[in-house]
């Protein structure tokens, strides 16, 4: 699987982005947890400026290396890729902070729903190409 670590930052809200390093597509994939309820949250950490971060955020790059998102046997393995990193994000993020919410699957189903609107772009620009080399 070619899903790698991008970074661990503290965020607010799930967003997803692209990065094409090489001509390789690439997808960022953001799970966002907040630690505890909002009355009783403990402080995971402070920012340089004293901020008490509250989210916790894990980011992963998922590649499209190997795939061809013309088809839809690339197309189908990019989103399980995506899928699998938003998964493990989450798991990640429930590992080292038990208490937060939502739920893994809750959290995991927020993130893909996110990264999926940029990977159904790079599929649509894929066959816009292939069908464009015909």
């Amino acid at each position: 699987m070619s899903i790698k670590p991008v970074a661990a930052t503290a965020a607010a809200a799930l967003i997803a982005g692209v990065a094409v390093a090489q001509g390789v597509p690439e997808v960022k994939v953001e799970a966002t947890r907040v630690v505890a309820s909002a009355m009783t949250a403990k402080t995971a950490g402070r920012t340089s400026s004293s901020v008490p971060i509250k989210d916790i955020t894990v980011s992963y790059g998922v590649s499209a290396e190997g795939l061809d998102l013309s088809t839809n046997t690339g197309a189908t393995a990019f989103e399980q890729r995506v899928k699998d990193a938003a998964d493990q994000a989450c798991r990640e993020i429930s590992r080292q902070y038990p208490n937060t919410t939502p739920s893994d699957a809750a959290c995991a189903k927020t993130a893909a729903d996110q990264a999926m609107v940029r990977v159904h772009e790079l599929i649509a620009a894929a066959e816009k190409t292939r069908l464009a080399t015909k």
